[in-house]
């Protein structure tokens, strides 16, 4: 059996390597920090989840298991539904398992796909979402979680991603800023026209993509004093631009 003193150099060293990284992620933050407020901080955050989380609970469980949550519907102000793919298994073998957490309300078991199956589940919402919420930040899907680490990709100003950045170090004081850049808003779009960009901007700050959506489609037209009709028309081909850019995007990925 190793002695102590080995013992503590190589927590030593562990603890060294952890603080090393943490310190790189600060820089690369302070580096990204933008100057201006047409600036999006795009980062990819890796974090332990914290207790009271079905998913990260489960996946500490079942570490070879992989997870990615795929979306996330508002329920009411308290509860959420997501759908969630998982490796292995075939359909509905980990249902049960999963309703027996406590933050858990109903979980449906809805098809195999490729390696694995997909599964419906809804839940209590965890702190995080109500800082998105508090923020206006939408969250990023895909979010993949194994052995209870999430790897999850954020876009948002730099005063916003701070808070999101003291949340995850508040649950994970070793969660770690795999990657970070900073990007004009406008570069991180596809290419929409000028009109449509200005439609998306106004839109936007109306609140009309909010969780929940603050104004309606017909109110956001007399505001923009068009018809309901060519507005719906618009908004349906700026959303077509930002699918078929995500999915471009999405193909790229290893």
């Amino acid at each position: 059996m190793e002695d102590s003193a080995a013992a503590g150099d190589r927590a030593g060293s562990s603890s060294g390597r952890g603080s090393a990284r943490r310190a790189a992620g600060l820089r690369a933050l302070r580096a990204a920090a933008p100057g201006d407020a047409d600036r999006l901080l795009i980062a990819t955050l890796s974090i332990r989840g914290g207790p009271g989380v079905w998913a990260s609970a489960f996946s500490r469980t079942h570490p070879d298991v992989q997870l990615e949550v795929l979306n996330q519907s508002q329920v009411d102000a308290k509860v959420s539904v997501s759908d969630y793919w998982m490796s292995g298994g075939p359909p509905g073998v980990w249902a049960p398992e999963i309703r027996g957490y406590r933050d858990v309300v109903k979980v449906d078991a809805l098809a195999g796909v490729g390696e694995g199956s997909l599964y419906r589940v809804t839940y209590r919402n965890p702190p995080v979402v109500y800082l998105y919420r508090e923020l206006g930040v939408p969250l990023q899907f895909p979010i993949r979680i194994q052995a209870g680490v999430l790897r999850f990709e954020v876009v948002s100003r730099y005063s916003e991603f701070q808070r999101i950045l003291a949340y995850a170090r508040s649950v994970d004081p070793d969660s770690q800023v795999v990657s970070i850049r900073r990007t004009p808003l406008r570069s991180h779009l596809p290419a929409l026209t000028g009109p449509q960009q200005s439609l998306l901007e106004r839109a936007m700050a109306a609140g009309y993509f909010a969780v929940p959506r603050e104004i309606t489609l017909t109110d956001l037209a007399k505001d923009l004093n068009r018809s309901k009709s060519s507005v719906s028309e618009a908004i349906a081909l700026i959303e077509k631009k930002l699918l078929e850019s995500a999915l471009r995007a999405s193909s790229l990925m290893p």
